[in-house]
């Protein structure tokens, strides 16, 4: 009895409100969503502030420094301020470096410290960064790369790149789609036809060789910049024709609503009739879709650049970061390096659950009820 007063209320609200309470009550959805948003806040809003040292900003002699050890009791055993130690190396029989701590000076670790120059929100020109220690120690929070560059920073900075890569990609793609599909299912015929077949002979291809065949065609000599505005094209080529065939399946049975007829009669064109009234009703589908490609277009700038054919070095992509653990050995002796791994392996499940919870959300046939509702 208490269940059908539910549906009643449900069926009040606006399909928005409703899809967000479904999502609100999807725990690993929101523990995505927040993650993603921990992620991208970090990662393009305060990254020079965040991150200890700017991305290229190298030490030669501290090669594949460990993570510092964070102390807060001296050799004596008093407690004291979070500090590290300045670290020195030796080599061993097989000439690989020991790393050791030179206890005879402690660097507090301090906030709000003047590090490498940059520009706040991109604007605002300033050496302020969190947190630092003073010259010659450095704070390497999850280890040194081979160049003796803070890991965490060109995380940071990385993030950047791999990130917005997929944002970026997706739109270009989620455009084209949807215009493509809505132009095929809408008009029909020859035009139909021509789609659909170019669409299958996109998808007929092995998407990820079709990438690698198209960016090895490029030059070899262009800037990092250049490749990054070459992976977004090339990936966004590859990933528009899944989703314009869905799109144009959906826009099949949409076209011969009633609404859409009301808008020819009334004299409306047929690119502001699809822009305007069919398009609109597959954006429930098309949202979930885009949350869900993301991970493949981060997966792809992902690989180009662990291959050599993405961002490259000094500049930082998730990608290339890992280039160093592409050797047995290294991984072996420093395995730290392969934390932007985990990364990436975190950035794609968020997504992928984020998209889960907005599948169900928007799925017409799924209910709040009881306490569920109450507590939404």
């Amino acid at each position: 009895m208490t269940e059908q007063p539910d549906i009643q209320q449900q069926q009040s609200l606006s399909p928005g409100r409703l899809a967000l309470l479904k999502l609100r009550r999807h725990r690993l959805a929101m523990g995505g969503l927040w993650a993603l948003l921990i992620l991208y806040v970090t990662c393009f809003v305060f990254s020079d502030f965040i991150a200890p040292y700017w991305f290229n900003n190298e030490r030669r002699d501290l090669s594949y420094q460990p993570p510092s050890r964070i102390h807060v009791f001296d050799n004596g055993g008093k407690l004291r301020w979070p500090f590290v130690y300045r670290a020195s190396y030796t080599f061993d029989e097989e000439q690989n470096r020991v790393y050791a701590e030179d206890t005879s000076a402690r660097y507090p670790i301090g906030l709000f410290v003047e590090g490498d120059e940059h520009r706040l929100l991109g604007l605002i020109p300033m050496k302020t960064r969190l947190f630092g220690v003073a010259e010659p120690a450095r704070i390497y929070l999850l280890g040194a790369d081979s160049r003796g560059r803070d890991l965490l920073s060109r995380i940071i900075y990385g993030g950047r790149v791999s990130l917005s890569i997929g944002i970026v990609g997706v739109a270009v793609s989620f455009i084209v789609g949807m215009l493509v599909g809505g132009i095929s299912g809408y008009f029909g015929g020859i035009a139909d036809n021509v789609i659909q077949r170019l669409c299958e002979m996109m998808m007929m291809v092995p998407s990820f060789f079709l990438m690698l065949a198209l960016r090895a065609s490029m030059p070899a000599d262009i800037s990092s910049i250049e490749v990054y505005f070459l992976i977004v094209v090339i990936m966004s080529f590859i990933g528009w024709a899944g989703m314009a065939r869905v799109v144009r399946g959906m826009v099949l049975s949409i076209r011969s609503s009633q609404y859409v007829e009301a808008a020819r009669a009334i004299g409306q064109t047929d690119l502001r009739i699809i822009a305007t009234h069919v398009l609109p009703q597959t954006l429930s589908y098309a949202i979930v879709s885009v949350t869900l490609a993301i991970p493949g277009y981060i997966l792809g700038e992902s690989a180009l650049s662990l291959l050599g054919l993405g961002i490259q070095d000094p500049y930082a992509s998730w990608g290339n970061l890992l280039r160093d653990a592409m050797s047995v050995s290294s991984i072996k002796f420093h395995p730290w390096i392969l934390i932007p791994g985990l990364f990436i392996f975190a950035t794609v499940m968020s997504f992928n659950f984020l998209g889960d919870g907005l599948r169900d959300a928007f799925d017409p046939h799924s209910q709040l009820v009881g306490k569920e509702f109450e507590q939404a």
